[in-house]
């Protein structure tokens, strides 16, 4: 059995969202750990878990930040940490996977389906095996009770419902 960690400082853990649904915000975890273990090498049975700090939460706007930090979205005071952990991940294609699992925010969870596309495998220079992915999905963040609503003066939603998410790791095979 192969065990990998997430190497964080070639990681991104990112989401993005729309504003007035002119503009896209994009948003960044900064602090999270993940780990995956598998037997097959072509990681088709792989096992998966992923946690973000939601205190972390970077937008490049600290009142914005601040804002989605409280209890109109994610209440990082008591709920500090997202999860995520697979129940399954299926083998398109060479290069494709399909990526279920459930995925916890505030008290709720629900099961969601990614996409992660395998994007190789190397061994760096310091004798490391290291594998990227790239997973992409779409959640509704109402679904985790993140409900906060405004509408414009002419009725126009100011945030969407529909986060899209674009994760990019690069996991390091352990010894």
């Amino acid at each position: 059995m192969a065990t990998y960690s997430i190497d964080p400082m070639h990681s991104e853990i990112s989401f993005k969202v729309k504003h007035l649904m002119i503009t896209t915000v994009t948003g960044l975890f900064t602090k999270f750990s993940a780990s995956m273990t598998s037997e097959k090498d072509d990681f088709s049975d792989a096992a998966i878990t992923f946690e973000a700090d939601i205190n972390s939460i970077s937008t490049n706007n600290e009142q914005r930040d601040g804002h989605l930090k409280s209890d109109d979205f994610f209440n990082a005071a008591q709920f500090p940490t997202m999860r995520f952990v697979s129940t399954g991940l299926s083998k398109k294609n060479d290069s494709e996977y399909a990526l279920t699992g459930n995925l916890t925010i505030r008290d709720k969870t629900h099961t969601v389906s990614l996409t992660a596309h395998y994007a190789g495998t190397v061994t760096d220079p310091y004798g490391q095996t290291k594998v990227g992915f790239e997973i992409e999905g779409k959640i509704n963040r109402k679904d985790f009770g993140l409900m906060w609503s405004a509408t414009t003066e002419a009725g126009g939603v100011v945030v969407s419902d529909e986060v899209r998410l674009q994760i990019n790791v690069q996991m390091v095979k352990g010894a």
